[in-house]
């Protein structure tokens, strides 16, 4: 085998090797959090969530735990988790039940006018540091609108979930399911809340990056 072949040989290993490295980092860096339950351990397997999650809260004052557990039910950290398809008799895929999209499900209309309204032209949903900023905003706005405590992660969710309109008229009266749910949104805030407190200086410090 001649120099030249050799070094082709190597060059072509080393371009696949790369492409499957690249492929690997990117599969993990889109896979859930192993443990979606405890917000330390979230923050840990991704090291620039925490950052990201504290810059919406200092930028839009929703706590960090709201935030999570807002997420947490729309996506399960599922970077491109999309609504449930509908079938045309059970049988043939007639479309997603909503443009519901990304981390935070949000929908097409609805991440437009957060695009319009903050300039952040360039932002994703499946990019989690523009979906806690998107959580953050609309806590923002429900404060602003509804006077519903951001620190209020029950009602926060149920106006999310409704819309404004929505939950001026309390739609979520007439959705049992729904109450149950935001009830549940609620005590995995409480959860995330104390789990925080146990790593908050460790996170602040990103000991585990050393």
């Amino acid at each position: 085998m001649s120099y030249t072949t050799r070094v082709m040989l190597r060059l072509i290993l080393i371009t696949v090797s790369f492409s499957m490295l690249s492929l690997c980092l990117l599969a993990c860096s889109n896979t859930p959090p192993k443990n979606i339950a405890n917000s330390c351990e979230i923050f840990r397997d991704r090291d620039d969530w925490y950052d990201d999650a504290k810059d919406s809260f200092e930028r839009w004052g929703v706590p960090i735990h709201v935030q999570l557990a807002i997420i947490h039910q729309e996506s399960r950290f599922k970077h491109d988790a999309e609504t449930e398809m509908e079938y045309f008799l059970w049988i043939i895929p007639i479309g997603r039940k909503s443009t519901a999209y990304g981390y935070a499900q949000v929908k097409d209309e609805t991440w437009d006018w957060y695009r319009d309204k903050t300039r952040n032209w360039g932002a994703d949903r499946d990019d989690f540091a523009d979906a806690v900023d998107f959580v953050g905003w609309y806590g923002n706005m429900t404060y602003e609108t509804l006077k519903v405590s951001k620190w209020d992660a029950k009602n926060q969710y149920l106006a999310y979930h409704e819309g404004h309109g929505g939950f001026k008229r309390k739609s979520y009266e007439q959705k049992p399911w729904l109450k149950k749910v935001a009830y549940k949104v609620e005590a995995n805030a409480k959860n995330y809340r104390a789990q925080l407190a146990g790593c908050k200086d460790e996170l602040e410090a990103g000991w585990w990056l050393w």
